[in-house]
């Protein structure tokens, strides 16, 4: 009797634990994360008889979840991406609508500031049209700061996002950490057996880690997972957590880092180690997206100021002056590396603002050689010799004059981070508009030959000073295809020069050109443009410079520069748009394929529940039989 007494004991624990099980499940339903339990069943040991193995009931030998460990990791793997790609595709949106809006873009009002230069162009003289064109360059000027200020803000709104990050990355590793040890102590206390529900919640916070940055997962021996972040830091080893901290970037104190505490000591990550989830993808728009609009901005702005300066100067304003600057252009930002000397220091300009590029570059030294980086692709040139005026380092439009820097230390140099934010007008009166040109050409009036001088142009800076001194052009008579020039200036006089037809004549920083066939004796002069009022010849230059490729080596004008950098912005912006898109919908699918393995179905749940009641009565009516068999015997006696 004993043998069926205990048969049916261990079915009604049995059926018990499956009810319990099953209950579990169906309670557990909404609970993210949970894994769909089951109780793992197998036959007692049989007793030997004579007639052979008779059956001793059913062990459960433990309760499992239902729990695919590839899925749980490729769910990790792309939800990490995931998040990398919504992230900086989040952000980057906002540029791509801020530089491509029709209204509020850079292009309105580059295109208006130069119908100002344009209408000065046509009426020189007319205050009116002269107050229009610094108006013009005044927003022009506002809108540059306007969009600067708004990537600005989202460069501080990013540091803000990696603080709120890094606060969530340490909350889920030393919950991880805890929960390691937890999973400990409970299958420690269990004779070994799973703690599913900690187990869950363990992947689950894994999970949400994966979400922040990209994350890997090593099982130990004794259960316990060690997590991985980026390309491979460890976060997370057994019951220990090391969490990150936000720092300022050594090399540029605008920004923060991530750095990781070990003891005493705070470690900075190396930010192209940082991948995956929406901190490195925020990292990533802001070493890429954002600094690549930031500086092309600059890049327009600075070229603009300095080439649009350059040609004023050649000018003469209303007042007979020689044309001064019209905008204030920016310089370059040097950032010393937080592990510099202090005394250390070097002297950055721009020397040409054609060859400026989008890039930032580094400058250090080695001890042997001072180096120039480009950091968008790490090219570099060098030079054993301490940068001076008399031997600069240059390298895309971008001199280093002097350095006082020791071994192993190094400086940030972003020659156009400030270009839109720091460009201003320097001019605010109208009759300092440089719109004329400070010399005029003439034929004397007792010439004889049909030859013709040009109206003349200035030479590019720098300046003469002889520049508006009187000149005269005198053929030789009688007429030998020579001619003399006298007056002041250098190389003055100069005599027995031979005439080409077309030919450009320097002098004092000016070029002319005679065309035609001159007589014996005629004359032609050079000289200051006095009461040059109505003159536009140089605002005709001006305007020529909306359309002129002073660009990116000569290949782009202003316009095409802005063109190109919101084409790049709004082609990343797709590209990000659509695999953003369907790295969400691999999210999905893997989520899907999870939840399909590991999730509970009410329905196979409910009928399990049924079959579990039915097990416990048939494992009650055995027991109640053996009892009344026990009965029968007891009353045989």
């Amino acid at each position: 009797m004993g043998n069926i007494l205990g048969t049916g004991i261990s079915g009604l624990h049995a059926a018990q634990a499956n009810l319990l099980t099953t209950s579990h499940n169906i309670t557990n339903v909404d609970t993210p994360g949970y894994s769909r339990q089951q109780a793992i069943q197998s036959t007692a040991i049989p007793l030997a008889t004579g007639s052979g193995f008779i059956g001793s009931g059913v062990n459960v030998a433990t309760v499992k979840r239902i729990h695919d460990q590839f899925l749980t990791t490729q769910l990790i793997q792309v939800q990490s991406q995931s998040s990398q790609l919504a992230a900086h595709h989040n952000q980057i949106s906002r540029i791509d609508n801020l530089l491509a809006d029709p209204i509020t873009g850079l292009s309105p009002s580059l295109q208006d500031f130069f119908n100002g230069v344009n209408d000065v162009a046509s009426n020189p003289s007319s205050v009116p049209s002269r107050q229009a064109m610094i108006s013009n360059a005044e927003s022009l000027v506002s809108r540059l700061h306007s969009l600067d200020h708004q990537l600005s803000e989202m460069r501080d709104g990013i540091n803000t996002e990696i603080k709120s990050t890094v606060s969530e990355v340490n909350s889920l590793t030393g919950q991880i950490a805890k929960l390691n040890y937890n999973i400990l102590v409970a299958e420690g206390a269990g004779a070994g057996h799973p703690a599913n529900d900690l187990h869950d919640q363990r992947d689950a916070l894994v999970n949400q880690l994966s979400k922040f940055i990209n994350t890997d997962v090593v099982k130990q021996s004794d259960g316990t997972y060690n997590v991985f972040i980026g390309t491979g830091q460890a976060v997370v080893v057994g019951v220990e957590a090391m969490p990150l901290k936000a720092v300022t970037s050594p090399d540029n104190p605008q920004e923060l880092t991530i750095g990781i505490n070990t003891g005493s000591k705070t470690i900075i990550l190396p930010e192209n180690q940082i991948q995956g989830g929406s901190l490195g993808g925020i990292l990533n728009f802001r070493s890429t997206s954002l600094n690549e609009a930031q500086n092309s901005l600059g890049r327009i702005a600075i070229n603009l100021a300095q080439t649009f300066n350059d040609q004023h100067r050649l000018g003469m304003d209303l007042n007979g002056n020689l044309g001064t600057d019209f905008f204030t252009v920016p310089q370059p930002q040097v950032s010393s590396s937080a592990f510099n000397d202090p005394a250390s220091d070097i002297t950055v300009d721009i020397s040409n603002v054609n060859e400026l590029t989008t890039s930032d570059y580094r400058f250090s030294y080695d001890g042997t050689n001072y180096s120039l980086t480009r950091l968008s692709d790490n090219s570099t040139v060098s030079t054993t010799t301490i940068p001076s005026p008399g031997s600069p380092l240059m390298m895309d439009g971008v001199r280093i004059t002097d350095a006082v820097i020791n071994a192993n230390e190094r400086f940030l140099i972003q020659p156009t981070i400030n270009g839109a934010k720091n460009i201003a007008t320097a001019i605010s009166d109208t009759s300092k508009i440089a719109a004329a040109t400070p010399i005029r050409t003439e034929a004397a009036l007792a010439n004889t030959g049909n030859a013709t001088i040009s109206q003349g142009s200035i030479n590019p800076l720098p300046l003469d000073s002889n520049l508006q001194q009187p000149v005269t052009i005198t053929f030789h008579s009688p007429y030998d295809g020579q001619f003399d020039v006298t007056g002041t200036g250098t190389g003055l006089p100069a005599t027995n020069l031979v005439y080409t037809e077309g030919a450009d004549i320097s002098f004092n920083g000016w070029t002319v050109q005679i065309k035609g066939q001159p007589a014996a004796g005629d004359i032609f002069s050079i000289k200051p443009n006095n009461g040059g009022n109505a003159d536009n010849r140089n605002a005709l230059l001006l305007a020529e410079l909306q359309t002129k490729s002073t660009m990116a080596n000569g290949t782009a004008s202003f316009q095409e520069a802005y063109g190109q950098m919101v084409s790049l912005i709004g082609n990343k912006t797709r590209e990000l748009e659509v695999t953003s898109t369907i790295q969400a919908n691999l999210v999905t699918q893997t989520q899907r394929s999870i939840e399909a393995l590991s999730g509970v179905n009410l329905n196979e749940e409910a009928a399990n529940l049924l079959r579990f009641q039915q097990a416990f009565q048939a494992a009650s009516k055995v027991i109640e039989i053996s009892h009344s068999l026990f009965d029968s015997i007891l009353r045989i006696g």
